[in-house]
C-alpha cells in the first residue's frame, strides 16, 4: 500500500503542489497482537514485510509502539515490539480518516 494513495494533492496559489497532511488512526490493543523482541538490525519496514507481506505498512507498527519514537526506522535491540494483528482494520481506518479530512478542509 502506498501511504499517499488516496491522499489529495493540494495546489497553492503560487502553483506549488503538495500532499495534504496524512492523519493516522489510533492503534488499540488487541488480544491478537503479536509481541516480539527486537534483534540487531530490526527495522519497522522489515517487520512489516515479515508480518504483513508489505513493507509500506511500517507506520502501523511504529504507531503501535510510540515509546520507541519515529525518528528512525531502526528499532533498538532488545526492545519489546507490539505487532498489531488487525492491520486490515487499521488501514481501512487510515483511509476513512483521510477521505473525510478532504471534506472537513
Amino acid at each position: 500500500m502506498n501511504r499517499y494513495q488516496g491522499i489529495p494533492i493540494l495546489k497553492e496559489t503560487s502553483g506549488k503542489r503538495a500532499y495534504a497532511t496524512s492523519r493516522y488512526p489510533e492503534v488499540p490493543l488487541s488480544e491478537n497482537d503479536i509481541y516480539v523482541y527486537a534483534t540487531q538490525g530490526d527495522r519497522y519496514d522489515v517487520l512489516a514485510l515479515n508480518y504483513y507481506g508489505d513493507s509500506s505498512l511500517w507506520w502501523v507498527i511504529a504507531i503501535a509502539n510510540p515509546s520507541i519514537g519515529l525518528s528512525t526506522l531502526i528499532i533498538p535491540e532488545g526492545v519489546q515490539i507490539r505487532i498489531p494483528n488487525n492491520v486490515a482494520a487499521i488501514v481501512n481506518e487510515f483511509r476513512l480518516i483521510n477521505q473525510l479530512s478532504v471534506w472537513i478542509l
